[in-house]
């Protein structure tokens, strides 16, 4: 199937699977703004309130070439409308409860308590919008004995289990080099307002979703934790895996692939193109048992075949027989990657002062509700006195909250 075969049902008058939906986004960092760019991009009209001064998420380096705009504010507020409001004055906590009426979703991401001491719990909420579907995203989640401490994206991977388990096996714990369980609690928070939201319409219902970066980190650790329970500790493998022999980063002559040998019939097949046979049906190899116990020997096989190819020249090779392999890229290199391009996961995008970048796009694909990156993260305050319009302050009142620093 190609693009237009996909989307030849497609609308074109529609956000995304979400329009309709109002989403009110107090958050900061990531792990919140995740969320809240999940459901912008599915379409929903997501409102990100922040301090006048700005969210510390718009600081973070480096700054995209050529603009003044942080790579992962430029990420994880695209979609988004942008209101600079100081939510710990009355005045502005007002106003974000009267935003919060007219929203069907709340995320917030600060520590336990925190908005609560604002007047903007889930109970000062829930008195002016019944049904809200309201999401708390932190550390350790809203009980627990840990649930009033402070926890952040590292923290989340050290206590699951994760880092103990990450890395080369010679190499000490290691954390993931991008925001993991940032990013996993933003995805859960997003499929649980979702969810929440289903509910409410089938019932009327509201409800608080309460997400915890431990707790989605330990969802997404492939049953380890179970593991764990019953008193088995997994090792660390680097690049390789207990079941599947060989999977590995192999050199080729010009870079690196990984190649994964998920089934004996793969091995069968693999043995062929390493010029071996006579390996295939080897009581030795024939298994991914077997293999495991010569589990050296099957990666120095796999080894001294693949440095005599080059990395264009293995993907070829084994992909048209059917095995499982990639190249080793850099992100420059997957960036220029045709399939990458095909996919739409790099959209050029215009900033507000003109210049552009290409923007990670949405991940999901709607063959009936099409979503894209419509807008580029916004400047600070940029929708302030659109939004205040719509809740009915007239331009003397902006103004005056503008002069008295609630908003900007």
């Amino acid at each position: 199937m190609n693009k237009d075969e996909f989307y030849r049902n497609a609308r074109t008058d529609l956000t995304g699977p979400l329009a309709g939906v109002r989403v009110l986004e107090v958050t900061t960092t990531w792990a919140g703004p995740m969320s809240g760019v999940i459901l912008a991009d599915m379409g929903a009209d997501v409102i990100k309130v922040e301090i006048p001064s700005g969210d510390v998420g718009r600081s973070i380096s480096p700054m995209l070439p050529g603009t003044k705009v942080g790579f992962a504010h430029a990420t994880v507020n695209r979609n988004k409308r942008a209101l600079a409001l100081d939510i710990r004055k009355p005045e502005g906590r007002d106003l974000c409860l009267d935003l919060a009426r007219r929203s069907d979703i709340m995320l917030e991401n600060f520590k336990v308590g925190t908005m609560a001491n604002y007047g903007l719990g889930y109970a000062d909420v829930c008195s002016v919008k019944p049904d809200i579907v309201y999401v708390s995203i932190t550390g350790w989640g809203q009980f627990g004995p840990r649930h009033l401490d402070a926890g952040y994206d590292p923290l989340a991977q050290a206590a699951s289990g994760f880092l103990s388990i990450n890395g080369h096996p010679d190499a000490p714990a290691t954390k993931a080099p991008t925001f993991l369980a940032d990013d996993l609690g933003g995805l859960h928070a997003a499929l649980g307002a979702m969810a929440a939201l289903r509910y409410r319409d089938q019932t009327g219902e509201g409800q608080h979703v309460d997400v915890a970066l431990l707790d989605a980190m330990l969802f997404q650790s492939n049953g380890l934790p179970t593991l764990g329970a019953l008193g088995v500790s997994p090792s660390r493998m680097g690049n390789e895996f207990g079941f599947a022999v060989p999977a590995n980063v192999y050199e080729c002559s010009d870079g690196a692939v990984y190649l994964g040998v998920l089934l004996d019939a793969h091995w069968r097949i693999l043995a062929n193109l390493l010029g071996q046979p006579d390996l295939a049906d080897n009581e030795a190899f024939a298994t991914a048992l077997a293999r495991s116990a010569n589990r050296d020997m099957c990666n120095m096989l796999v080894s001294e075949w693949l440095v005599g190819q080059t990395q264009a020249q293995a993907v070829k090779i084994l992909s048209s027989s059917g095995l499982p392999i990639a190249p080793v890229q850099t992100y420059v290199e997957s960036a220029t990657d045709p399939h990458v391009l095909e996919r739409d996961m790099l959209q050029p995008t215009r900033f507000a002062d003109g210049t552009s970048a290409p923007i990670t796009g949405p991940a999901a694909k709607f063959s009936r509700t099409p979503t894209r990156v419509r807008t580029a993260a916004a400047d600070l305050g940029q929708h302030t006195d659109e939004i205040l319009a719509e809740l009915g302050l007239d331009a003397d009142a902006r103004k005056r909250l503008v002069d008295a620093g609630i908003t900007a």
